[in-house]
């Protein structure tokens, strides 16, 4: 007999066809609704501002720069934790946000391994992103996703499922959780870093889970200038409709409405590096190109493709800086 897992991947298969996806006519009626049905389907007005009552905890100088961490409210009783890092000798530097993936923490992207096997993804999967940011010139801030590192049920935890199935309960989703996060973190870097960073170059960054929320903060948050995903486009039916991932992947009924595809088109007109890996065997490279050309069309259309660029390493599940950050400098001119 079949499994009701082996028998609900070939329906997906069969039955996602996306509604309201991008047809080439009507660009700018069409994100303005999408971005609203997007929202909807994320549970985006379930949520609440607040006062952000940001808090630095310390403020350290290391080699090469200066780290600050502090903590905000982004919800009435929910804080994020952050570590800031300031590279020497560069005023006003551009500053990228840096989302870790399904994992352990943003320990990660500071390059503080803490648990078994961190040393292996920071040394052969460049997932210590605030390190080589700071390498690049630019400004790095690391924030800590919904349901990981601190923000889980304990040390060494990662506590998406409970996390999700609590926020689907409310008509919320865990990617809303982590898209609202990033933005209220830009409210706080407005607020009271402006004179430290230069937003007008604000950009994002995340590999695998934190790839997955970039490409979703991408696609509603405007403060943004440049975005860069990593192993985490596909199309659905290709990579979370069909392969074992975590519960935090999944927005109800979006296969309907969406692929993702229409995602990177509500993206523009950022400067868009899609960075996936060849043999990734969770965001498939077949899905990855698909998606992309898919929302890379409306940059062709509007004669600036070279502002939307996929990266392929030749490798899995990772991150390929030394193939991504060329870019990044050629299109923000730095």
């Amino acid at each position: 007999m079949p499994s009701n897992f082996e028998f609900s991947k070939k329906l997906v298969q069969k039955v996602l066809k996306p509604t309201f996806s991008y047809t080439g006519e009507n660009y700018d009626q069409w994100k303005a609704e999408a971005r609203q049905k997007l929202r909807d389907l994320l549970g985006m007005d379930k949520f609440e501002l607040c006062d952000s009552d940001m808090q630095v905890e310390f403020e350290e100088k290391h080699e090469g720069f200066t780290e600050i961490r502090f903590t905000f409210q982004s919800e009435d009783g929910y804080r994020v934790p952050c570590h800031m890092w300031l590279p020497d000798g560069i005023e006003n530097p551009p500053i990228i946000i840096c989302l870790q993936g399904h994992s352990k923490g943003m320990h990660v992207s500071l390059g503080r391994p803490k648990f078994d096997g961190e040393e292996d993804i920071i040394k052969n999967g460049d997932r210590d992103f605030s390190v080589r940011a700071i390498k690049e010139g630019f400004a790095a801030v690391a924030m800590e996703q919904r349901n990981l590192g601190e923000s889980a049920m304990g040390p060494g935890r990662i506590s998406c499922k409970e996390g999700s199935m609590n926020a689907l309960l409310m008509g919320r989703t865990t990617i809303g959780e982590r898209v609202w996060d990033v933005s209220r973190l830009i409210d706080v870097l407005e607020k009271h870093f402006a004179d430290k960073v230069d937003l007008s170059n604000l950009c994002c960054m995340g590999n695998s889970g934190g790839g997955t929320t970039t490409t979703y903060v991408a696609a509603l948050e405007d403060r943004i200038k440049l975005v860069m995903p990593s192993c985490s486009n596909s199309t659905y039916k290709d990579s979370i409709g069909r392969i074992d991932h975590c519960t935090c992947n999944y927005i109800p009924n979006i296969g309907n409405v969406f692929e993702m595809g229409d995602l990177i088109a509500m993206s523009y007109p950022k400067y868009y590096v899609q960075v996936s890996g060849k043999d990734d065997n969770l965001f498939p490279i077949d899905g990855a190109k698909e998606v992309f050309a898919a929302g890379k069309r409306v940059w062709e259309e509007h004669s600036i493709a070279d502002r939307c660029q996929l990266v392929v390493g030749n490798a899995g599940h990772r991150f390929y800086a030394d193939d991504a950050w060329p870019i990044v400098h050629k299109m923000l001119g730095k």
